[in-house]
């Protein structure tokens, strides 16, 4: 991580994997703080309340590449189990 003179931070270089999930018809970005993979059902927080969603896309970004701002992105809440 390297700092500013102002004291902020420049750069963080961490990995972080974010994942394209469907809710709805409506594709929106989660970061996933577990393994997901596409094809995946996973439970996701979304404005007034929670909604199962497929996983679409797995990306791997550092916070200047990701998809959404890390400050506003929310996570994933839970892998749900696949149908047999």
């Amino acid at each position: 991580m390297i700092h500013s003179l102002s004291g902020g931070v420049i750069a963080d270089n961490e990995m972080y994997t974010f994942a394209k999930v469907r809710v709805g018809g409506v594709p929106c970005w989660y970061l996933a703080p577990f393994k997901v993979e596409a094809g995946d059902h996973v439970l996701v927080p979304i404005s007034g309340g929670e909604a199962e969603g497929e996983v679409e896309r797995v990306e791997f970004c550092t916070p200047q590449t990701a998809p959404v701002s890390m400050r506003r992105a929310r996570e994933i809440l839970a892998l749900l189990p696949k149908n047999s």
